[in-house]
C-alpha cells in the first residue's frame, strides 16, 4: 500500500518562516524523524521524500508550484505512483484555528485556503484527508499579509511542540487510518468546559 503525505508552502527562502508554509515544516519534521531526506523531482513539479514504515510505501511531496497551483504538483504524483486519494494527507495552515491548534478531517472544503481551491480542481473532488495547523487568525490588516508574514516572538518558542505533535498525527494516520487520527488530533485538544455552580 502506498501513501502520499503533501505539505503546502511556497518555494524559496524569503517563505521559509512564514504561517503559510508550515504544512511544509511538518513534512520536514516527521522526515528528518526517519532520516529521509528530500529531493527536487522536475517531473512531479515539487520536492519528493520517500521511505517505508509498517511494510507501506510513503511518499512526502513538497510542491514548488506556489501555493496558488499545488494542485499541479499533487495531480502529477498521484497519477504517476497510482496513490488512492484514500492513502493520501494534505497539510496545511489554517486561519481560522488559534495557534497551536490542529484538526485531522476525512475531507471537506477549501476554507478559502487557495492551496486546497487548487487541489479540489485539479483532483475534481473534495474527498481526501487534511491535517489543518492553526496559524491564528490576523487581528487586522490583509489576509496575505498575516500568512506570509512570520511567527510572532511569543508564537517561536511554541513552534516545536506544535511541528511534533502534528507529525505524530500523521504518524497515527500512516499507521492506523483516519479514524484513529481524527481521535488523535481531535479529541485530545477538546478543552473542557467549566462546570456551571448552581444558579449560574
Amino acid at each position: 500500500m502506498t501513501y502520499l503525505i503533501v505539505g503546502l508552502g511556497n518555494p524559496g527562502k524569503a517563505y521559509v518562516d512564514t504561517r503559510h508554509n508550515i504544512g511544509f515544516r511538518v513534512l520536514q519534521t516527521l522526515a528528518s524523524k526517519y532520516n529521509w531526506t528530500f529531493t527536487r523531482v522536475k517531473a512531479l513539479q515539487g520536492l519528493l521524500a520517500k521511505g517505508s514504515l509498517g511494510g507501506k510505501s510513503i511518499f512526502f511531496l513538497m510542491p514548488e508550484t506556489y501555493m496558488n497551483s499545488s494542485g499541479q504538483a499533487v495531480k502529477a504524483c498521484i497519477s504517476y505512483y497510482e496513490i488512492q486519494l484514500a492513502q493520501m494527507c494534505v497539510v496545511c495552515d489554517d486561519i481560522y484555528l488559534p495557534f497551536g491548534k490542529f484538526r485531522m478531517k476525512p475531507s471537506g472544503g477549501s476554507g478559502g485556503h487557495n492551496g486546497l481551491k487548487s487541489l479540489d480542481a485539479h483532483l475534481g473532488t473534495q474527498e481526501y484527508a487534511r491535517l489543518r495547523i492553526g496559524v491564528g487568525d490576523r487581528e487586522e490588516g490583509d489576509l496575505a499579509d498575516h500568512v506570509l508574514s512570520s511567527f510572532s516572538a511569543e508564537e517561536k518558542p511554541k513552534l516545536p511542540s506544535l511541528l511534533q505533535k502534528a507529525s505524530d498525527a500523521l504518524e497515527c494516520f500512516l499507521d492506523k487510518g483516519i479514524v484513529q487520527a481524527m481521535q488523535f488530533a481531535n479529541v485530545c485538544q477538546e478543552e473542557k468546559i467549566p462546570e456551571k455552580k448552581l444558579g449560574e
